[in-house]
């Protein structure tokens, strides 16, 4: 009886040990499959308002089953949201625009480095961080338009001749607290150094046909208006222009035509849009994915068909529209080098007066 007991008591433990693990192995198995389905997924901290963009993420979702999932926002907005989330942040991915954002979200070590050969095939050296912590996905030029009707293509040379009495009282151009102006002068100091920047910048303010105000499209409104003669601003505000569904703003962009500068020398200033893997991303192999995509082909052509913006990736032809312009020389400096000299730009804006 005490065998029988014992034998008894043996099967229940071994039953019970049996069971133990295959209930571990259940629970083992299906957090596994959680976390695969939580890692089929991309969260993306986005300053970019476009249609285009969209689209693309939908591309991306379709050919690798990766879901991608958004938070619009002002690229300030975002930086700062990363800096209070630390380690909790969801954000895989920062896509904003203007390499000055893109520095300043470095300097704060908000990014990490990430290293692929595929990027470095499709992404010149210029246009991405040497250390891999941020990639250009796209370019923009920041160019002098002008009213054909009041001005002719060879009166224009270069950014420094704007400075000349020339054009008193013909330049209309957006604040100094622009990033796009702050790039364009981090450029200037970089080519010409802070002395020279500064008288520039003097010159350019007592030329200036209005105070700095409104963005791109305005001061291109302004040069229509017969409120100045030339402006600064970047090309692809042109594209939208000619493009929009609002009948008057088609009609002045048919009076604007764009002039690149400096073309016997360093080239037209170029910036970009830039796409960086945060440094606490969860799901970074997939945002290097989505970077990847971006600047493929097939991506590069959708950026420069739809949202008139050049490619950065060289195999990659400009949009109809933008070829149509003519070919140009771009100034080929690292964009790093105008990251670092942002501060510098916004010393000098403040010491020519420039609002």
């Amino acid at each position: 009886m005490k065998s029988t007991f014992l034998f008894l008591f043996a099967a229940v433990i071994g039953l019970m040990t049996s069971c133990g693990p295959t209930s571990d192995t259940k629970n083992t198995t299906d957090s596994s499959e959680e976390a695969k389905a939580e890692s089929q997924e991309v969260n993306i901290y986005s300053h970019r308002f476009y249609d285009t963009d969209k689209a693309l993420f939908e591309r991306f979702e379709e050919l690798t089953g990766i879901k991608v999932n958004v938070k619009m926002d002002k690229a300030d907005r975002l930086i700062q949201l990363l800096q209070t989330e630390g380690e909790n942040t969801p954000a895989d991915l920062l896509v904003t625009t203007d390499i000055g954002r893109v520095y300043y979200a470095k300097e704060l070590g908000l990014l990490r480095s990430m290293q692929s050969d595929v990027l470095n095939e499709q992404i010149p050296s210029h246009l991405r961080d040497a250390e891999g912590q941020w990639f250009g996905i796209t370019k923009r030029a920041r160019v002098i338009m002008y009213n054909e009707e009041l001005v002719k293509p060879e009166e224009l040379s270069t950014y420094e001749n704007l400075a000349s009495d020339e054009w008193k009282g013909q330049i209309s151009v957006r604040s100094s607290t622009n990033v796009y102006n702050k790039s364009l002068m981090a450029s200037l100091i970089a080519n010409n150094g802070r002395d020279a920047a500064l008288e520039w910048a003097q010159a350019v303010v007592a030329n200036m046909a209005t105070e700095p105000k409104g963005n791109d499209r305005d001061q291109l409104k302004n040069i229509v208006s017969g409120t100045g003669k030339v402006a600064l601003a970047n090309t692809y505000y042109l594209g939208l222009m000619k493009n929009s569904e609002n009948e008057a703003e088609r009609a002045a962009a048919e009076k604007i035509k764009p002039f690149f500068p400096n073309q016997d020398g360093r080239g037209a200033h170029v910036n970009i849009s830039g796409a960086a893997v945060t440094k606490h991303a969860k799901n970074a192999e997939n945002a290097m994915r989505l970077i990847e995509f971006l600047t493929s082909e097939e991506a590069q052509t959708m950026y420069a068909e739809a949202n008139y913006e050049f490619p950065v990736n060289p195999n990659v032809q400009a949009s109809e529209l933008l070829r149509s312009w003519g070919d140009f020389k771009e100034d080929e400096i690292n964009l790093e080098e105008i990251g670092r000299l942002q501060t510098e730009a916004i010393s000098v804006f403040e010491e020519a007066g420039w609002n």
